[in-house]
């Protein structure tokens, strides 16, 4: 038996996005057989002590509290990024300049400015890239785009897309960087509503014009800091201005004419991740939620009349894209799977087997546009069309 090549990794960035790519690298083996192995060599974080007890505890081999000093080390073939968005594009171009493969969090950037900037650098350097919109690779969701590429709901008419969460309902929750412009860009809107156009765009196709809307309920909060997860402290008694969506609501005309309806927000009493899409056709309709991730809701109009309703698959059978790799049927598989699913087209991309992975950097550009669109037509009132 010859040895997989290794592939290893540097990461910077180790809170809930860093425990997520943790654990998916050290799975990913165990799962498939794959021409390279990723190796966790080096983890970043600005705090040499807790970097440095993350890395014990997520398995990485060394750490550092610079990320440049990834760029010098030839011992790296893989910048992983899951820092807050500000500082993607530094970290993702200098990347490709050094000739490191690089796989980044979303949303890709602050704007569509810096997005085409990283896209442009990756391709100029010839490195493989992706962004982890993680949701593709839900077999359900797989499942469902090989329904609609064989037709079986015919011509598609609607999409529609709730991403609901609660978890900064309570006035005293600390503004996290997720709640500051300066470093996140936006917020319900790149957070949230980013997967949910990355779905529509993987399922139905590219969007054409979108209106937007977007909402602060809370107009200033406590300071502070992510604490791990989604949960955070405040570091003292000072407050600040909220300069980010609380919700984002979205109308959009897909280029086959369907049309699209988004809604986003962390202000869903009850909805600790409702991650959920409708997609409706002259045939028939899916539903999938990520609450119940392994089951799509299927409706066929060819159904007998007096048996007509949706139907459940299971989604876990050999036949489902990614779920061979695990367990018997009806032995679901959870939130971290979907990043081990999506590791292992980064790795297939990386050894040559798998041609260019996706969603890729372009990917994450064309995302991006149209969060800038809804949020220009959130300022002026009106519909924006798409220009990529």
């Amino acid at each position: 038996m010859t040895a997989n090549k290794k592939v290893r990794i540097g990461m910077v960035g180790y809170k809930f996005m860093g425990k997520a790519h943790s654990h998916a690298y050290r799975d990913l083996p165990f799962y498939f057989d794959t021409d390279v192995e990723p190796v966790l060599q080096t983890l970043v974080g600005r705090d040499q002590n807790a970097v440095r007890l993350a890395a014990e505890k997520l398995g990485w081999l060394s750490y550092e509290t610079d990320w440049r000093r990834l760029l010098e080390r030839d011992d790296i073939d893989v910048i992983d990024i899951g820092t807050p968005n500000v500082s993607h594009s530094e970290i993702a171009i200098a990347a490709a300049k050094a000739g490191k493969h690089v796989l980044c969090e979303k949303p890709l950037a602050m704007n569509a400015t810096e997005a085409k900037e990283m896209w442009k650098a990756a391709e100029q350097a010839g490195i493989v890239h992706m962004i982890c919109h993680n949701y593709r690779f839900v077999p359900a969701v797989q499942w469902a785009k090989k329904l609609i590429q064989e037709g079986v709901l015919g011509d598609i008419y609607h999409f529609r897309a709730q991403y609901l969460q609660d978890w900064i309902m309570d006035p005293a929750f600390p503004l996290v960087w997720r709640m500051r412009k300066d470093v996140t860009g936006s917020g319900t809107l790149g957070d949230l509503m980013a997967h949910s156009i990355d779905l529509a765009r993987f399922l139905v196709g590219e969007i054409r014009e979108v209106s937007g809307l977007m909402e602060t309920f809370i107009k200033s909060r406590p300071v502070g800091e992510m604490s791990g997860g989604l949960e955070a402290a405040a570091s003292g008694d000072s407050f600040a201005e909220v300069d980010v969506d609380d919700a984002a609501a979205a109308l959009a005309r897909f280029d086959n004419g369907a049309v699209g309806v988004f809604e986003a927000t962390r202000f869903a009493k009850g909805n600790r991740n409702g991650n959920r899409i409708e997609i409706n056709g002259s045939k028939g309709s899916i539903r999938w939620g990520m609450e119940q991730m392994n089951n799509l809701e299927l409706y066929l109009d060819s159904d007998p009349r007096g048996t007509q309703g949706f139907r459940t698959i299971t989604c876990t059978e050999g036949v489902h894209p990614y779920a061979g790799a695990y367990w018997p049927a009806g032995h679901g598989i959870g939130y971290e799977h979907t990043f081990i699913n999506l590791m292992h087209e980064f790795m297939r991309g990386i050894s040559g087997v798998g041609g260019k992975p996706s969603p890729s950097f372009e990917d994450g550009y064309r995302n991006q546009v149209i969060l800038d669109a809804i949020e220009q037509s959130t300022i002026t009132g009106s519909k924006v069309t798409i220009k990529y």
